[in-house]
């Protein structure tokens, strides 16, 4: 037994130590999925919402260094019941995601290793089981260190997770997992590869024969018979392949202007996901930047979702010199976790991305 809790404790504690890393570098992105599991669709406590970035940083920071007190035998019995309960929780939240199909991805290593709803279940099962051995068999728990260091070794811990956050929060993710990272054609991205799987459909035709409802099962074809005909119902049930940039459109006035901007040589993105949430500090020197980048021959463009009457506030205010196109707010949120960001393009490539703090450290 000693040798299995043994094993349970460096499992646990380094899946608790990665899983809180990985969400502690972009603890904004937590926080949008905190957001979405407090919707009214979800848990329906939409009142929590506005605290969501101060609940993701407590809870990653927490589940760190629980991973680290659990490795090093640190306070063994409030180790032992916290990850428990913090286990119970989200087994829960996992099972009642995947079962209801609330949330498609529960976040649990950010965009690092994206889960299903049920991997997410079946992962936190397996967790759950570790957990409690190590919780029925706390004695095993010895410490690695003289205790005298252990409060030194966690206080070390919560200070170095706490300047990585803000390091992070007033910059941009140190480790960017997702499609828009430096170096990633947005065009390429978005594209299908030829021959890829593509999604498979059940179909249930109804027709009425007879005063009778007969149900005819097949792949698409409207099938040949005599009846009158009902209504047909839909399922899919093998997913195709979906390019990493799905949801990136922009659109003017006139349309689509997506291809015209990915193939401009040089592009600068100014993103505000949402101009009343947008901060304000940040402006002085995006039009700082703004105009040095017309001179130099850049297209420069604002995207957000916002409406009209935002983007012509905002414009009026800090005297921008560009136009704001409308854009998807949760492809914007994706792009950048910064409002408002900054990316640089070549022919739909991005060259640069900053967080508006470091609006100087943009090269044109």
């Amino acid at each position: 037994m000693k040798a299995i809790v043994s094993i349970a404790r460096i499992l646990v504690g380094v899946l608790f130590i990665f899983s809180g890393f990985i969400k502690l570098n972009d603890p904004v992105g937590f926080s949008y999925k905190l957001q979405e599991y407090f919707s009214e669709p979800v848990l329906d406590i939409p009142f929590l919402i506005p605290f969501a970035l101060i609940i993701a940083i407590v809870i990653v920071i927490f589940e760190l260094v629980l991973g680290i007190m659990l490795l090093i035998g640190y306070a063994r019995k409030f180790t032992s019941w916290s990850m428990l309960v913090m286990i119970i929780f989200f087994t829960f939240l996992t099972f009642y995601s995947a079962y209801f199909n609330k949330v498609t991805d529960c976040g649990c290593f950010g965009d690092a290793i994206p889960l299903t709803p049920w991997e997410s279940f079946y992962k936190d099962v397996i967790l759950f089981i570790l957990i409690l051995i190590i919780f029925f068999n706390q004695k095993f728990i010895n410490p690695i260190f003289s205790p005298k260091y252990h409060k030194w070794v966690i206080f070390i811990s919560f200070i170095a997770s706490f300047a990585f956050c803000y390091h992070v929060l007033m910059h941009l993710p140190v480790f960017d997992f997702r499609p828009y990272k430096v170096g990633n054609n947005i065009a390429e991205k978005m594209s299908v590869p030829e021959g890829a799987a593509e999604a498979v459909f059940a179909y249930e035709w109804k027709f009425s024969q007879n005063g009778e409802e007969k149900i005819i099962r097949n792949n698409g074809a409207y099938p040949q018979v005599e009846g009158e005909f009902i209504g047909v119902e839909t399922t899919q049930v093998e997913e195709g392949y979906v390019p990493p940039i799905h949801d990136f459109v922009i659109e003017s006035e006139e349309g689509d202007i997506t291809g015209d901007i990915l193939s401009e040589d040089k592009v600068l993105l100014i993103i505000a996901y949402n101009l009343r949430s947008t901060e304000r500090e940040g402006y002085k020197a995006v039009k700082s930047l703004s105009e040095e980048a017309n001179q130099k021959g850049y297209r420069v463009i604002g995207l957000t979702a916002s409406g009209d009457q935002l983007q012509n506030a905002l414009k009026k205010k800090y005297d921008l010199n560009f136009d704001f196109y409308q854009t998807d707010e949760t492809a914007l949120k994706t792009i950048v976790r910064s409002n408002p960001g900054i990316l640089t393009l070549e022919k739909g490539t991005i060259t640069q991305k900053k967080h508006w703090f470091d609006a100087s450290d943009i090269e044109l």
